[in-house]
């Protein structure tokens, strides 16, 4: 597997490591999350080099790594070890279901760390379906851990996990109806321009509106749009108070279209390059995977 056609570095010299994670055990609605990683990689073949936002190809600058893929929670721990993570260093994960984010949390946070938690669904039951590491938990997990969650485009959730919401000091949320209002929109924003300290980024694919992604495991109606999340990646990765520890992007089913694919490589393509920007790498000699490579 390849990001944007690009050759795999070593990955003690990898600035950016992709973990292609297609783990899928507990989904309750449509299957296919497990063909997610490829899906997603193959469609950066399609993705252009250059950010017409932030007007610089990160590629020239930054070296990439995709690692091997795994598929079960066996041996990630190992697997995370080996990458000799430091804070120069970013790890995205593609997913497969949402379950991946605890664990993966467990090995590169310490607690009382903030998890930036998109969202159609709360995820804050204790178990569900008789599973307790489910698609449907994982917010539940993170908080057991000891971090906090900032939670935002949230329309879909049972009554205990309203309740936990309204009363867990620990859950900063915001409601995909409340979103909806620029005022409401702009105080997440600035929620995130306020956080400190260690961060990781959890994106569940069914946070968008259908119109945008419209194949994810648990589709909901509602949600954000793709200048919703171009803000919110400039809020987070423009806060100097923070470290971006990690980032899972996780629920994506591929479909023929490509269009769902498509979202998330583009996506992929925008947190590359805000945290490459935000860490000066646009400052580097032109020394990054894109110059390992002829193209036109």
């Amino acid at each position: 597997m390849n990001y944007q056609l690009l050759p795999n570095t070593k990955i003690q010299d990898a600035d950016i490591i992709i973990l292609p994670f297609s783990y899928e055990d507990t989904v309750s609605a449509k299957v296919g999350t497990k063909d997610a990683p490829l899906g997603i990689l193959n469609a950066t073949s399609q993705i252009e080099y250059y950010d017409e936002d932030l007007e610089w190809s990160p590629m020239k600058y930054m070296r990439v790594c995709v690692e091997d893929e795994i598929s079960k929670y066996k041996g990630v721990a190992k697997t995370i070890e080996s990458f000799e993570l430091t804070d120069e260093k970013l790890l995205i994960t593609l997913g497969g279901e949402h379950s991946i984010t605890p664990m993966l949390t467990q090995q590169v946070l310490e607690s009382n760390a903030t998890i930036v938690f998109l969202d159609a669904h709360a995820d804050l039951r204790s178990s569900y379906l008789g599973e307790k590491y489910s698609h449907a938990t994982p917010a539940h997990h993170l908080l057991e851990q000891g971090h906090k969650l900032v939670m935002a485009g949230v329309r879909s959730m049972f009554e205990a996990e309203a309740k936990r919401v309204k009363e867990d000091e620990n859950i900063t949320f915001y409601s995909d109806r409340a979103l909806q209002k620029k005022e409401v929109k702009e105080e997440f924003l600035s929620t995130l321009r306020a956080l400190e300290g260690d961060v990781y980024l959890s994106i569940d694919m069914d946070v968008f509106n259908p119109a945008f992604v419209p194949s994810v495991g648990t589709p909901q109606p509602g949600g954000l749009d793709w200048y919703d999340a171009t803000d919110i990646l400039e809020a987070l990765f423009t806060n100097s108070k923070i470290n971006v520890k990690g980032v899972d992007m996780v629920e994506l089913i591929p479909e023929e279209s490509t269009v769902s694919q498509t979202f998330a490589a583009k996506l992929l393509q925008k947190i590359i390059s805000y945290w490459g920007k935000s860490r000066g790498f646009d400052k580097r000699e032109e020394k990054g995977s894109q110059m390992q490579v002829e193209y036109e």
